[in-house]
């Protein structure tokens, strides 16, 4: 709440100086009788001890009225945002060999569970060196035998960080495998479209008139660049689709492929049994020649993460290379609130005047 014209309430200060001419005025109205000792003790009625109540009526509904005349409002700020960003797909493994255990600062989580702590740093941020990608469009796609978009490309990210979380290891031996080359196709696919489906968006909204706050956001989205981040601890060894004829397609459409291998030369999981828990040595698979050439034939970088810091690192280099620029113009739309201020004092203004004929009448 502010008011518009501040200095009219200086006009307040005179109230008092009203109030004192109007209480010391003296009546001009007289009787004249041979002795008033019979008069002073008669007692006095309730209606002349309460009549200057009317006049401090009068003098609120002044006050009400100069507050009404300094005009006071309530401003809604509003903003415009105009964005050229990043489109990103995500694309994580969660294939049976992600359940080998990795070092999370200390702690022992298998690979996926990490992967997920860093991606959540990745996308919303973590008040240090990730400042988060709030104005970029990122969806998810996983894969194991098959690859599945888990999120489309979204602005608001908490829809996306909870598919992320609710993202498990495959548990059904029919569904373990490694297609990096259907994920690829998929997530590359994806992001060819958004620009149709932005372009879409903007003629249903100009036809329709109708504004949804995310498809608005997403309508006035400019693609910059488009990037798809993997993450795998395997090796391609199922699926329709070559990975590399996969990331060649993705070079024809103007994406990036940053790759990235997760897990150490010695890895274990941790079996639980009647015995105790034991922790069973896993068969590093990583093919690191073909994530190289992924990577490079798109002009992007591959690098390899043994534990959550190094994962981190990597993360960091690639939020650091593909910036976003938001424009922002913001405004101020103010309501007018003086109507109550004014709608009061002429209440207060007709109660006194029907008080002042009804209940404190006087003669003359």
């Amino acid at each position: 709440m502010q008011l518009y014209s501040p200095w009219a309430l200086l006009l307040l200060f005179a109230l008092p100086v009203l109030a004192y001419l109007a209480l010391r005025k003296r009546r001009t109205a007289a009787v004249k009788f041979s002795s008033l000792a019979d008069m002073r003790n008669c007692p006095v009625s309730w209606r002349l001890r309460f009549r200057p109540l009317l006049t401090v009526a009068r003098l609120v509904c002044l006050g009400l009225l100069i507050a009404a005349l300094a005009r006071p409002r309530k401003g809604t700020v509003l903003s415009e945002i105009s964005t050229e960003g990043v489109a990103i797909e995500v694309v994580v493994d969660r294939s049976g060999s992600m359940q080998t255990e990795m070092d999370y600062y200390g702690q022992k989580l298998n690979r996926l569970e990490v992967v997920k702590k860093v991606l959540d740093d990745f996308i919303s941020g973590d008040k240090e060196e990730l400042g988060g990608r709030s104005s970029d469009l990122i969806g998810l796609v996983t894969f194991a035998r098959y690859a599945d978009t888990i999120c489309p490309l979204v602005h608001s990210h908490n829809v996306l960080l909870e598919f992320l979380k609710k993202t498990e290891i495959v548990r059904l031996r029919s569904e373990d495998g490694t297609a990096i080359g259907d994920a690829i196709a998929l997530a590359a696919a994806r992001l060819k479209k958004a620009e149709e489906e932005i372009q879409q968006r903007k003629i249903q909204l100009g036809l329709t008139g109708e504004k949804k706050s995310d498809d608005t956001e997403q309508s006035s989205f400019k693609i910059k660049s488009k990037v798809l981040i993997l993450l795998t601890d395997g090796r391609n060894n199922i699926g329709r689709y070559d990975p590399l004829e996969a990331a060649q397609l993705a070079k024809k459409w103007g994406i990036k492929i940053y790759t990235i291998g997760i897990g150490s030369a010695r890895g274990y999981t941790t079996i639980q049994t009647m015995m105790g828990a034991f922790k069973v040595p896993t068969h590093q698979d990583l093919d690191e020649g073909l994530l190289k050439k992924i990577a490079e034939k798109t002009g992007a970088f591959y690098g390899r993460a043994g534990d959550a810091k190094a994962l981190r690192k990597i993360v960091e280099k690639i939020d650091s290379l593909e910036k976003t620029k938001v424009k922002s113009i913001q405004y101020t739309q103010y309501a007018e609130r003086f109507g109550p201020w004014a709608l009061a004092a002429l209440l207060v203004l007709a109660l006194e005047m029907l008080a002042s004929s009804i209940v404190f009448r006087k003669i003359p």
